[in-house]
């Protein structure tokens, strides 16, 4: 793992950054998760290094490296959802504070177990979101905005490649034994859950502000087009998830996808 700074260029960037504008707007409605779930993760693994003290140095250092390729993730974000705010989507910004509001709750309120374990599910499901992208997605990718593809190779890449280091602060904080993998698959249950019902608001928030001017047959190719393309990414999604559930997941023996260390060479 290495840290990496990528500069973007978001002025130039559309909202519909590619040919088929629902998948522009799936990937837009999830940009908002890093910009607010990205802190929460720095200050959970914070208290992890706290917790385990002068133990698992390796890890220790992992978890130095993985706060400062989150905070970059977090950055980028914030930019690129500023870009769509101004672009006719600032009804965004009220959609997204109850979902900021949740996680500095769960700082508050729910124990540090609970938010390893959240922590890793949503990692889980990064690492699961980068195959689906560098494998399964070349048809809505052709003739999209570079910029906009980059930044989400990038991330999703780094995600992958920082994979295990929840898992491993789990393990290392909880064991293996069975209350710890039962504790852990219903937390990424409510993760998936909790992060899918906002994306979902986001998104459907936005692709109906695209639809207000649209005639009956153009409205109804789009919720076509969003069917067909939801069946597709939750059917990539599904395969590599339910992985996630067995009690001998690891992370670590994942194999990485064509083209993530040829696109994380580029912002090395």
């Amino acid at each position: 793992m290495k840290v990496r700074q990528p500069t973007f260029d978001f002025s130039s960037i559309r909202p519909h950054w590619a040919p088929v504008r629902e998948f522009a707007q799936s990937y837009n409605a999830f940009s908002t998760v890093p910009a607010h779930i990205e802190p929460f993760l720095v200050k959970v693994m914070m208290r992890v290094k706290d917790a385990l003290g002068e133990k698992h140095p390796k890890l220790r250092a992992d978890i130095e490296i993985f706060n400062k390729q989150e905070v970059q993730h977090c950055k980028q974000h914030v930019a690129f959802n500023k870009m769509l705010y101004k672009s006719g989507y600032a009804g965004m910004q009220a959609l997204e504070k109850p979902y900021k509001d949740d996680y500095q709750r769960f700082l508050e309120t729910r124990s540090l177990r609970f938010n390893v374990a959240y922590c890793e599910g949503f990692e889980a499901m990064g690492s699961s979101a980068g195959q689906v992208f560098f494998e399964e997605l070349d048809e809505y990718l052709a003739g999209s905005d570079q910029e906009a593809v980059d930044l989400w190779k990038w991330h999703l890449a780094e995600e992958f490649e920082h994979r295990e280091v929840c898992f491993q602060a789990y393990e290392a904080l909880y064991g293996k034994g069975l209350f710890a993998w039962l504790y852990r698959i219903w937390v990424f249950a409510y993760a998936v859950k909790h992060i899918g019902s906002h994306t979902a608001r986001v998104g459907a928030y936005m692709n109906d502000v695209d639809r207000e001017n649209m005639s009956e047959v153009d409205r109804a190719a789009s919720i076509e087009r969003q069917k067909v393309l939801r069946a597709k990414i939750s059917k990539a999604s599904k395969k590599r998830l339910v992985k996630v559930l067995s009690p001998f997941y690891n992370p670590g023996k994942m194999v990485p996808s064509p083209g993530m260390a040829e696109l994380l060479s580029r912002f090395s």
